[in-house]
């Protein structure tokens, strides 16, 4: 399997739903519509694709991107042939919400846990959507870029040296 013939063979069955694409590292990457991306995956699982393994989902922050500020990246896997896809959907942060994975793949459920803990965003129809590293009562999410990441009253050190 290819780059080319896997994003052929998803324009073909959902023509409207990738936003976006690319091959970074030749890692075929593609920004798809959060309403078709429980199809999409759906379809690379049962599909003569056979992307039947779900390797790791996480989030993203860009704060200076409101209307696509909160993301969910899914890295899939084809086990037969080595095939790797990632795909990215994105999300206002009042509407951070997506569908939950966990009926397709048994390994998403703390997988979408650890990201609901640490970026807030929702999984609809998770079975059991609650804080699993953090404290229940923390009160916020700590990847969310909101915060500094030195001691503002330090003279010493400042963001700039830490990438930001």
């Amino acid at each position: 399997m290819t780059n080319d013939f896997v994003l052929e063979a998803i324009n073909r069955e959902f023509p409207d739903s990738v936003i976006s694409h690319e091959t970074p590292y030749d890692f075929l990457t593609l920004e798809i519509k959060k309403e078709d991306l429980k199809k999409v995956i759906h379809h690379l699982r049962d599909s003569s694709l056979q992307i039947n393994f779900l390797t790791d989902i996480c989030g993203i922050h860009y704060p200076e991107t409101p209307d696509k500020e909160l993301g969910v990246i899914y890295h899939l896997h084809n086990m037969m042939t080595n095939f790797r896809i990632r795909l990215k959907v994105f999300m206002p942060r009042e509407n951070a919400e997506v569908d939950t994975m966990t009926d397709l793949y048994a390994g998403a459920n703390w997988m979408e846990r650890e990201t609901f803990d640490f970026y807030g965003i929702k999984f609809k129809g998770h079975p059991d959507l609650r804080v699993i590293l953090n404290m229940e009562d923390l009160g916020y999410h700590p990847m969310l870029k909101e915060y500094r990441l030195e001691d503002g009253t330090r003279m010493d050190k400042d963001d700039k040296m830490f990438g930001r």
